[in-house]
């Protein structure tokens, strides 16, 4: 059973699911003023969805896959602390693999001890979150400590990697 934590109603650690998609651009906006007021520690994670081997054709090799998403999120990370840096918000991150993304921040919460989260939402609608679900409307459910939710407008068609990833911002 988890450990009960008292709850402050100060954040010293604001945790930020970031996947440097506009919507998660903005979060970061309004964390970076969060943790700037509060003087606290901005948390970063970046959750890399492993797939079930049945899922991916023979030509990609799985162990590639991650090791260009993690390169792409190191790079990206580091521009963030950057940034934050310049602004005088102290950050840190992390780069996460798995299948429940969700499960994977909710895992982070615990571990660095997270006193806030800050999430946006994509603002998709259709049937990929009507049978899937909403990567933040799970982790609304689940965290025990505050939380900000930051709903996007629907998202525009940009310029996209070949991991698909989108490269407005970056």
């Amino acid at each position: 059973m988890p450990e009960t934590r008292l709850i402050s109603p100060i954040p010293t650690k604001i945790l930020l699911p970031i996947d440097f998609s506009p919507s998660s651009q903005a979060a970061l906006e309004m964390a970076a003023d969060l943790a700037q007021h509060f003087q606290a520690e901005l948390y970063l994670v970046n959750v890399i969805p492993m797939f079930p081997t049945t899922t991916l054709p023979d030509l990609v090799p799985e162990a590639e896959f991650i090791q260009e998403a993690r390169t792409f999120a190191e790079l990206h990370l580091a521009k963030c602390h950057a940034a934050l840096a310049a602004r005088g918000v102290k950050s840190t991150s992390s780069v996460e693999v798995g299948n429940d993304i969700a499960g994977n921040i909710m895992d982070v919460v615990e571990r660095e001890h997270i006193d806030m989260v800050v999430i946006s939402t994509h603002g998709i609608s259709g049937w990929h979150p009507l049978v899937f679900g909403s990567i933040a409307e799970k982790v609304v459910k689940l965290v025990q400590c505050p939380l900000l939710l930051l709903r996007s407008a629907k998202p525009e068609s940009g310029v996209r990697t070949a991991s698909g990833r989108s490269m407005e911002w970056w």
